[in-house]
């Protein structure tokens, strides 16, 4: 039996994620308030152009195409929501357990953005 190269069991794991992750932003309410309460402009149409974002990016990784374009919209995506939404936990009393806690899976899925984006076409995951 042959085995998959590590990559794409990476590809399909990011792309499951910001596929579902999209498709809820676009059907889950809560999301415009998410949007609202971080105080951007035009929240409603920057949700709608971060889940539309999402879920084409996420199935141009899972058909590991235009990997480098894809993969750098979604840091910009991850790096913006840990700015946003996660940084604000540090200046809380919630203190660095909370953040960590918080930001577990967006820091993953930055860490696994980076190795798809270095080894993108023509190079092996070591």
């Amino acid at each position: 039996m042959k085995k998959l190269p590590v990559i794409n069991w990476i590809c399909y794991a990011v792309g499951y994620v910001f596929i579902t992750t999209g498709i809820l932003k676009l059907l889950v309410d809560d999301f415009k308030i998410v949007f609202s309460n971080i105080g951007l402009p035009y929240p409603e149409s920057i949700l709608f152009l971060v889940a539309i974002t999402e879920i084409v990016c996420g199935a141009l990784i899972v058909s590991r195409l235009y990997l480098k374009r894809a993969t750098a919209a979604l840091i910009f995506i991850i790096l913006a929501a840990i700015f946003l939404t996660k940084l604000p936990i540090l200046t809380t009393n919630q203190g660095f357990l909370s953040f960590a806690f918080e930001a577990r899976l967006d820091i993953v899925m930055l860490i696994l953005l980076v190795l798809l984006w270095q080894n993108a076409p023509g190079k092996t995951l070591t």
